[in-house]
Parts: C-alpha cells; sequence; structure tokens
C-alpha cells in the first residue's frame, strides 16, 4: 500500500558526472522495453515514464546527459516508475495494453504509429509520457525537462495527485511549497488531538483531522499551501478544530476512551488510529471531516487544492451536508462569487 521509497528529499539531488558516453546514451535510469514493463507491471504495479525520443535529435541526447544522469531523480525513477525508452522511429512492432503498433514505412525518419498514438500531430522531441499502472490516465510533457521541472510530475503520479488535480494547478502549489514559499498565507490554529474532547467540552466545533506523514510530498503541498489559503484558513479557524496527525507516530493515543497505537499492517507501521479515522479508507494524505460528537462524517482520500477542498468546508461546515445533496450544494456554491 504505502512505500518508504517514496520519500523524495528534493534538496539533497545531486546532478553527477558520469561517463558522458555512457549517460548521453542511458542516463542513469534502467530503462526497459514496453514488453518487460508490462510483463513487471503484472506483478508489482508501478506508473509508466516513457521517454520518446530519435536517434537525431539533440536534445533527447542532452536530457540523458543531465535529468537523466542525476542522481535523485534516476533513483526516484527506478524506485517508483517503469521506464521505457522508446525510440518514435523504430521498425519494430510493439505491443501496448493489448494492442499492436506497427511502423508506417521502411523509411527513415517515420514515426512510429504508436509515436503518432502518444504525440498526435506534435511529433516533437523529446517527449515524455506519464502513464498510471492500469493505463487509465496520461499526462503528456513536450521538449527537454530538466530535473526542477520533471520533479512534481514524478510526484503527481507516484502520490496519485492526478486522481484529484489537474498538474497546473498541482504545478503551481508545489512551487510554492519547495521553491517560492513567499506568498500570502494566512497562520492556521493548530490543536492536539488529545485535546479535541476538552474542546468540545468549551465550545463544539467539527473537526478536521489531517494525516500525513514524513515522506508524503503532497502531504508537505497539502499543509504548506492549501490549509494556509487565506480563505480556507479563516473559515477553518472560525468554524473547525484542526489537528495534523503523523501516520507513522509512536505514540500512544487515547481516543474516545480507546488506545491506539502503532503497528505493523500490510508491511508498514502504521497508527491504527487512521484506519479509525478514515474508516479504514486510508491512503495519504487523508483529510477526516469529524462532527462535534467526534464521528467520522466523511473522508477526502489523495491531495487534495485550495479550491477544490473550500467549498467541500463549506457544506460540512454549514451543515448543508445534513439536509441537501453534494450536487444541490455545490449548484448553489458555484452562484454565490463572494465565496470563491
Amino acid at each position: 500500500m504505502l512505500n518508504k521509497q517514496f520519500a523524495f528529499l528534493f534538496c539533497f539531488f545531486i546532478l553527477v558526472s558520469s561517463d558522458f558516453s555512457q549517460s548521453e546514451k542511458e542516463g542513469l535510469v534502467k530503462w526497459l522495453t514496453f514488453k518487460e514493463a508490462q510483463e513487471k507491471n503484472k506483478i508489482i504495479q508501478k506508473p509508466f515514464i516513457v521517454d520518446v525520443y530519435t536517434d537525431w535529435c539533440g536534445w533527447c541526447k542532452h536530457m540523458m546527459r543531465t535529468t537523466y544522469s542525476n542522481q535523485g531523480i534516476a533513483d526516484y525513477i527506478n524506485t517508483n516508475f517503469y521506464a521505457v525508452k522508446f525510440d518514435a522511429e523504430t521498425k519494430d512492432t510493439i505491443e501496448y495494453n493489448g494492442k499492436t503498433y506497427k511502423p508506417l514505412s521502411a523509411e527513415p525518419k517515420t514515426p512510429h504509429e504508436l509515436a503518432i498514438k502518444f504525440l498526435g500531430n506534435s511529433l516533437s522531441y523529446p517527449s515524455t509520457m506519464f502513464i498510471t499502472n492500469n493505463f487509465e490516465y496520461n499526462l503528456l510533457t513536450q521538449g527537454f525537462l530538466e530535473d526542477k521541472k520533471l520533479e512534481p510530475i514524478l510526484v503527481f503520479m507516484v502520490e496519485n495527485a492526478w486522481r484529484t488535480s489537474v498538474f497546473d494547478e498541482f504545478s503551481k502549489h508545489f512551487e510554492h511549497t519547495f521553491v517560492d514559499t513567499n506568498f500570502v498565507k494566512e497562520k492556521i490554529n493548530v490543536y492536539s488531538i488529545k485535546d479535541l474532547e476538552k474542546l468540545q467540552k468549551k465550545k463544539a466545533k467539527k473537526v478536521i483531522i489531517n494525516i500525513g506523514a514524513n515522506f508524503c510530498n503532497t502531504c508537505k503541498v497539502m499543509s504548506k499551501t492549501t490549509f494556509v489559503d487565506t480563505s480556507v484558513a479563516n473559515y477553518l479557524n472560525k468554524n473547525f478544530y484542526f489537528v495534523n496527525f503523523n501516520a507513522e507516530s509512536t505514540d500512544t493515543v487515547l481516543y474516545k476512551n480507546t488506545k491506539y497505537y502503532n503497528q505493523v499492517i500490510n508491511n508498514y507501521p502504521l497508527h491504527n488510529l487512521t484506519l479509525k479515522l478514515t474508516n479504514n479508507k486510508f491512503s495519504l494524505p487523508s483529510v477526516c471531516l469529524l462532527d462535534e460528537q467526534l464521528n467520522t462524517i466523511d473522508v477526502l482520500n489523495f491531495y487534495q487544492s485550495p479550491g477544490q477542498i473550500k467549498p467541500i468546508l463549506y457544506f460540512i461546515g454549514s451543515n448543508s451536508y445534513k439536509t441537501k445533496s453534494w450536487v444541490e450544494f455545490i449548484t448553489e456554491y458555484n452562484k454565490v462569487p463572494t465565496k470563491k
């Protein structure tokens, strides 16, 4: 389910100096054929990264000797992806996702049928295709990608942010988290999970428990951008008690008269309170929305942007969830510009 090897420490990426002739050809990434990658994916599922290149493309070679020769980038790709190096003008027949693709001509510099499927009429090289392990979602980027441009795309795919966000939006908040941190933000009041019952007796409020982990990069993005967004933070501070909880915590926690602790679940050391709070629907990150009696109302799985989470907070905080369907609420919400 989870893997500590997902840890992605951006500040320690080092551009290694290696044999340029070898780096130009392969870099440090362990490249596979489509057949090898798809066979491995049947055993252990991972997303795919496909480097679409040609032998005559200078920027393709430059990307191999720079971006794909960065030790940190290569290690992250080798751990979390099946990497495929695809010559867009190959004369080979390729089986991909249950279909057969062939070269369109024996003439040199003729694009392969699969290259056209990936790139359409925009036959630009290098191009990089990111594909989920079940072929459900594709993300295409075209042109040279330096390491800092590639990093957010890798995280977007590996940590399933694609399920809940578009990449351009995620990339902006990723940038604010790790690079350009000087943006408008609002301080959020943070409470401890052990104090929730006392707080409810003093003043009843709904609760948000933000579950993250030290290795989770989308968790960092949410903590640094989503919850401190001015309109989000102001509404949270007024209507909710906000708690951060580390899914890897080793503390024993007394919650609603029951003790919870860290235990090995699916070969991963996980605090079992996370399963209680998420109704056994845990992912990283998870945002648990609780009522005043500390019962879970709903759980938001995976990355949530400020724009995405804001109407959900209004839906729960205003008690609209008790009287309206989400469709009814969001239709009305979108008609009120002051809430956006």
